[in-house]
């Protein structure tokens, strides 16, 4: 099932089709800042919007994840980067999505603060 999501204000907006019933809440200083709500899918599950640009990007520790976010309003909806398999994937913010039940999504809390 396809669900959408964007930024705050729409100008970074995505399609994903996977299930999105799984979630991570990592303790690090930039996620529990940002309070995100991580589920990871495989990258070409992933579908952008054009954006006019409007996309930026941050990357801190290891720099292996791309951290995106809209420059308007500062939302980060998802992120980039490769699996420990190699393989390319994408951390979408289900706080993002829309119409999302976040009571209904297991979530498991990882310890950030500890890599």
């Amino acid at each position: 099932m396809t669900k959408r999501g964007s930024c705050h204000c729409g100008n970074v907006a995505f399609a994903v089709d996977a299930p999105l019933d799984e979630a991570m809440e990592c303790n690090c200083s930039h996620c529990s800042r940002k309070g995100y709500l991580l589920a990871f899918v495989p990258r070409g599950v992933l579908t952008l919007d054009p954006v006019d640009g409007e996309l930026h990007t941050y990357r801190f520790n290891k720099h292996s994840i791309a951290h995106h976010f809209c420059g308007t309003c500062g939302c980060a909806p998802y992120a980039e980067g490769t699996g420990p398999d190699g393989s390319e994937m994408a951390a979408v913010n289900l706080r993002c999505i829309e119409g999302i039940d976040l009571s209904a999504v297991k979530i498991t809390q990882v310890d950030g603060r500890s890599f």
